[in-house]
């Protein structure tokens, strides 16, 4: 069973379900995890959806 890993830092949740504070984004197909504190640093690059790559 693995667990949650934030697609940014690497951090991982506890279960393998994603924390309800934890973002999802679909990019090229992908589904990806960020964890709440990398949520909070990068907000305005997600809700712009810019890809990680502009991060």
């Amino acid at each position: 069973m693995a667990s949650a890993t934030c697609a940014l830092c690497g951090v991982q949740a506890e279960s393998e379900e994603a924390p309800l504070t934890w973002v999802t984004s679909f990019e090229d197909g992908r589904k990806l995890l960020y964890c709440d504190r990398c949520a909070r640093e990068n907000v305005r690059n997600i809700e712009g959806k810019l890809d990680t790559v502009y991060w």
